[in-house]
């Protein structure tokens, strides 16, 4: 009886194929016919497509919140991917806030955020399981600026806090115009927001008419043609079209908001800005965060009207 493999009858010199089986006999040996080779290298192709399409969603980052540190987050990022073709990272505003929850609801990898986070939002994360990590990437002066035509050029922090809080109303109180004070703030889901709020306003409440603008830029744009205007914003979005203030907090001693004053700690409204992210996630966003915490990296912050970490 002639031996069998699978379906197909064996014999010395011939074989006679079933079209579901690729394999072919010659004198007493089994050889691979052409198609099976192809499968198996179609095999590997698609093996290796699989593969590398892993790597790229392994190394796509995402990252969300503050406007503040929306400039820095941007160059570091570019340069990081140019270094690391293989990276992907996208990096979108919104506010302090904004980032953390996107965070806490798993639709972004890294939340930038102007402030610390919230006993609130600390609670939530805890409430689902999560662990964050929090890391100092840099710090930022806030600047509070005016119309360049205003010819008020400090003001101590009882006297922002009477402004913010609607108690001083007109500029002549301080020095300046018969003008009345039109206030700008930023939105309260923006870290900046709140930063000031602790810092300047010891934690009392805004004015109830003072006008929330949804970013930075809304704030530079508004002052910019307002005359009476007088908004608060991160250093290196300081421009021409602004005027900046001197600030002292105790009433003697009146810095203007630059990086060497911030440096030098003679500017007193300066705050760390940091990255969150899921302890989880650790070893994916190590190679981001080092790049940033690097030389490179923070002589990137640097140049950017930041003040680096080291």
């Amino acid at each position: 009886m002639n031996p069998k493999f699978g379906n197909q009858r064996f014999t010395p010199d011939r074989v006679t194929l079933n079209p579901n089986f690729a394999y072919a006999c010659i004198g007493r040996s089994l050889t691979l016919l052409k198609p099976m080779r192809q499968m198996r290298t179609t095999l590997f192709l698609v093996l290796g497509f699989l593969l590398a399409g892993a790597q790229v969603k392994m190394n796509a980052q995402r990252i969300k919140g503050s406007d503040t540190v929306l400039p820095i987050a941007q160059q570091t990022a570019e340069r990081f991917m140019e270094i690391n073709p293989n990276a992907r990272v996208t990096v979108t505003g919104g506010g302090s806030g904004v980032g953390i929850s996107a965070l806490l609801d798993k639709t972004t990898d890294i939340a930038m955020a102007s402030r610390s986070i919230k006993f609130s939002e600390k609670m939530k994360a805890k409430s689902a399981g999560e662990d964050l990590v929090e890391a100092i990437i840099a710090y930022d002066a806030l600047a509070v600026v005016v119309h360049p035509s205003n010819p008020v050029r400090q003001l101590t922090r009882e006297q922002l806090e009477g402004i913010f809080r609607g108690k001083i109303t007109n500029w002549k109180e301080v020095g300046g115009e018969d003008r009345k004070i039109v206030v700008y703030s930023r939105e309260t889901s923006s870290g900046t927001y709140e930063f000031f709020k602790e810092s300047v306003l010891k934690n009392k409440n805004y004015m109830s008419s003072s006008l929330s603008m949804p970013a930075t830029g809304a704030i530079i744009q508004s002052v910019s043609q307002t005359k009476g205007a007088i908004g608060y914003v991160g250093l290196a979005y300081v421009s021409h079209r602004i005027k900046t203030l001197a600030i002292s907090y105790d009433g003697e001693h009146f810095a203007t908001p630059t990086l060497e004053n911030a440096i030098n700690k003679t500017y007193p409204i300066v705050r760390p800005l940091y990255y969150y992210y899921n302890a989880d996630d650790t070893e994916k966003v190590t190679p981001l965060m080092e790049f940033i915490l690097s030389t490179e990296g923070q002589e990137i912050i640097k140049k950017s009207g930041y003040i680096p970490v080291k």
